[in-house]
């Protein structure tokens, strides 16, 4: 899904930053991709895709 449709940024990007290198706030989403720069309505939705891979991520953890 898009998140970024100025941008063309996908959910499964911002996914794929927060697992692989370790992006966990939207300073730090922002140092990787140009999201949030143009009209700006995409940053909650970021925001809550790096907060729940997050959970995601250390839920599976524990499970391990």
């Amino acid at each position: 899904m898009y998140v970024c449709i100025c941008k063309g940024i996908t959910d499964h990007q911002i996914k794929q930053l927060v697992t692989e290198e370790g992006v966990g706030s939207m300073r730090e989403l922002k140092n990787h991709v140009a999201l949030g720069t143009q009209c700006g309505t995409c940053v909650k939705v970021a925001q809550n895709i790096i907060n729940t891979t997050i959970v995601d991520e250390a839920l599976f953890k524990d499970v391990g």
